[in-house]
């Protein structure tokens, strides 16, 4: 079974950083796209970035120019850069990525359980 962890959440103040990372953990074939999606609570999840196999990146309106994603193949690993990050920022961050996970050919969603980002006024 495959599972998306993420990490590097936490409680930043308006103008600050912070960098998530998210890696699968257990056995899979192959990754494709990987991205990143927030929710804030009573909203519905949205996107924050997406960056497909090929390397071709979409930004949600909220984090462009100030969010940047990047992906190291060789771990396996989808990093999420924030800076000058505001009150509005503020949800649970989730990790997602298109898994072939039996070698099938046929890839489906996972979804990570979601790291906390709190941005203080």
């Amino acid at each position: 079974q495959v599972q998306l962890v993420e990490s590097g959440g936490g409680l930043v103040q308006a103008g600050g950083s912070l960098t998530l990372s998210c890696a699968p953990s257990g056995s899979f074939f192959s990754i494709n796209a990987m991205g990143w999606f927030r929710q804030a609570p009573g909203k519905q999840r949205e996107l924050v970035a997406h960056m497909a196999s090929g390397g071709t990146v979409n930004y949600g309106d909220s984090g462009k120019g100030r969010f940047t994603i990047s992906r190291d193949n060789a771990k396996n690993t989808v990093y999420l850069q924030m800076n000058s990050l505001k009150p509005e920022d503020t949800g649970v961050y989730y990790c997602n990525a298109r898994i072939d996970s039996l070698g099938s050919g046929v890839s489906r969603d996972y979804w990570g359980q979601g790291t906390q980002v709190t941005v203080s006024s």
